[in-house]
């Protein structure tokens, strides 16, 4: 047995050359010269697209410049929607999804998270006259109440897994869908209680977050990018820089204070 084990190291320093002979993914970004962020735009404030220019703005836009700063490369925003996200993200499309970006069981299986940036949860957001109907699940799911969703993601996945007396309607353009809300195409929406925060910030007086310090559920939002140990340390040690020196605080001040 003993030239099995002899023969499983020889074989695992050979790949270990091999890989690092390769070199790993963040030398290929950095010798590119170009960061390509995945970002679907739809989702503010962490990003969102502005059609007629073609420019992303956000909280996650902001801090993918400060990314390509700190590694001293462009930034290239590539554009993907929640369905199509997985699929890019291992298709190769970008190197680093960017956006709002929950981290998932299955998602942690096909790439690397970097450290959280926020703690969420999913929290109602109603029209601020009916906010007090929809402080629990269970007021929420009855067959008289109808609740909107954005396709494909996580808000639709809690609301199915959730919701089985409640209508579910889907709206395709998340950037319009609390407008829809709004104006009582649906009785409320469940997502992340940042985003309901904003919302509210938006809609004043109109569209009122539920209990957002109180959410559902835990979620934390993270950076998810190719398995690669060396951007991943990289990436968390920027982040980690960026907290400490107050760099990410100037930016989260700017899309939600």
């Amino acid at each position: 047995m003993r030239w099995l084990f002899h023969l499983a190291v020889v074989a695992a320093f050979a790949l270990g050359v091999q890989a690092a002979a390769a070199g790993s993914r963040l030398d290929e970004i950095v010798a590119r010269g170009v960061l390509r962020v995945g970002t679907t735009g739809d989702y503010p404030p962490f990003t969102a697209l502005d059609e007629a220019s073609g420019a992303y703005s956000g909280l996650d836009i902001d801090l993918a410049r400060s990314l390509g700063a700190a590694l001293g490369i462009a930034v290239e925003f590539e554009p993907t929607s929640w369905p199509d996200l997985a699929r890019d993200f291992e298709a190769g499309r970008f190197d680093i999804a960017m956006g709002g970006v929950s981290i998932t069981l299955d998602r942690a299986r096909r790439g690397f998270f970097s450290a959280p940036y926020l703690r969420e949860g999913k929290t109602p957001i109603a029209r601020c006259a009916d906010q007090d109907k929809y402080q629990t699940l269970a007021q929420i799911d009855r067959p008289e109440v109808t609740v909107i969703a954005n396709p494909g993601g996580g808000n639709e996945r809690f609301d199915r897994a959730n919701l089985h007396a409640a209508r579910i309607v889907l709206h395709a353009d998340n950037l319009t869908i609390f407008d829809a809300l709004a104006r009582g195409d649906a009785d409320l929406m469940i997502t992340d209680a940042s985003e309901t925060r904003f919302q509210q910030k938006l809609h004043a007086h109109v569209l009122c977050a539920i209990h957002p310090d109180r959410p559902f559920d835990f979620a934390e939002k993270a950076y998810w990018m190719a398995p690669d140990p060396a951007l991943k340390a990289f990436v968390d040690q920027w982040l980690h820089l960026s907290m400490e020196t107050g760099a990410f605080a100037a930016i989260y001040a700017k899309w939600f204070e």
